[in-house]
């Protein structure tokens, strides 16, 4: 069986023809956490003028070479607003943050080293120093510079960038659009009343908020029953996606028939195992252009797998790097035994320590309960070769949120 990180490196290695997806323009409001897909260039010098970078007064440099000079004001220049003149030799002008230099003006003193009376002449504290609190024109940006490159993530402060830039929408990576398809005769939507034997489905309202925070936009399709006509029409709603994620029906039980159904309709199946807890029946393979993610039908398993597996080659796809996950050490707070042959992937609560951070098991880890993937903050990996480990053992722990403040 392969180990957790050879499936991940082979997944990632299936999609490098199709990785990333093209590019789109979309409206500033519509690109944050997407991955820039060309550089971001400036038009013009941002900012396009000589500007204060406080309130003061503007002045020649050469006018106040000692403390002492005495100059008289000109005028006032105020933010947004162009000076009325160029500042006459041997005169100094009143200023605002913002506001643009005067022609002839290289230097901006603030208020608190000027003494002035009434309307009467500014009398400098200090010589003056040519380029003191003056922003010059393309110093955050220079026109024809690269302002960021292509591939980086847009964040507040990228299209806070790209709005100063003057820009109204940018090119990024499209979105991968990921059939989410649960299956099974034993599930009913929410809303509905189980019948004799049957639960409600969880795992697609679940995997589509993961899918959304992966960075795609989820395609939840029906249940489809376990039957072959019914699981071929279902595939066939997924058919020319970007991803499809099954749930339930890749294990070896007679009626789990997602695998053979998969094959049938033309997917190439590279794996469907994986040395791992929960999760070990994981499908992986091709569909033309469509990754397919075969998921067990266990609500942890399910989402365990979506989170090593599916996470990365969906971001890979929308051109985002690694996993969007830090991995940290921590210590283990209870002692935890194991099949000795697999990593297990403990669903963990962490807290901080004196020493670092500690990672606190959920109470139940069976993969069939719900309650065993809520409220979770972190995956403690617990390593393959290894059947037994101690209480307070440092293992490496995938954090799914920032741990919370002491």
């Amino acid at each position: 069986m392969l180990t957790p990180a050879a499936a991940r490196a082979r997944i990632l290695a299936a999609l490098s023809d199709v990785a990333p997806l093209a590019a789109e323009r979309v409206p500033l409001a519509d690109a944050l956490g997407r991955a820039l897909a060309e550089e971001l260039t400036a038009a013009r010098d941002v900012p396009g003028f000589d500007a204060a970078t406080m309130d003061g007064y503007a002045l020649r440099a050469a006018d106040a070479p000692r403390a002492g000079a005495r100059l008289p004001v000109a005028f006032e220049v105020y933010a947004g607003r162009p000076a009325p003149a160029p500042l006459p030799p041997g005169s100094c002008c009143r200023i605002f943050t913002g506001a643009p230099l005067p022609e002839g003006a290289d230097a901006v003193e603030m208020q608190e080293e000027v003494r002035r009376a009434g309307r009467g002449p500014a009398a400098f504290r200090r010589a003056a120093e040519a380029g003191r609190f003056v922003r010059r024109a393309g110093s955050d940006v220079a026109a024809g510079a690269v302002a960021l490159a292509a591939g980086a993530v847009i964040d507040a402060g990228v299209i806070g960038l790209a709005a100063g830039l003057g820009r109204t929408e940018l090119a990024v990576r499209r979105r991968p659009r990921v059939a989410i398809l649960p299956t099974g005769d034993e599930v009913v939507p929410a809303g509905r009343v189980p019948g004799p034997g049957q639960i409600h489905e969880s795992n697609g309202p679940a995997l589509a908020a993961a899918v959304r925070e992966a960075g795609g936009d989820p395609v939840l399709l029906p249940i489809a029953g376990d039957d072959p006509e019914t699981l071929a029409r279902a595939l066939e709603a997924a058919r020319g996606l970007d991803a499809l994620v099954t749930t339930g029906g890749v294990s070896v039980g007679t009626r789990d028939l997602v695998r053979d159904a998969l094959v049938r309709a033309g997917a190439r199946l590279d794996f469907w195992k994986v040395a791992m807890r929960p999760g070990k029946p994981f499908t992986f393979g091709r569909w033309e252009r469509t990754a397919v993610f075969g998921l067990p039908g266990n609500p942890a398993s399910a989402l365990v797998t979506f989170e090593l597996f599916a996470r990365p080659a969906l971001r890979a796809l929308a051109g985002l790097a690694g996993t969007g996950r830090v991995t940290v050490p921590a210590r283990l707070a209870v002692a935890q035994e194991k099949p000795a042959e697999l990593a297990v992937f403990v669903r963990a609560r962490v807290r901080r320590s004196r020493t670092g951070l500690v990672v606190e098991p959920l109470p139940t880890q069976l993969s069939g309960h719900l309650t065993s993937v809520a409220g979770h903050d972190a995956l403690a990996v617990l390593p393959a070769g290894r059947a037994r480990l101690a209480r307070g053992t440092e293992i490496e722990a995938v954090l799914l949120q920032a741990p919370p403040e002491p």
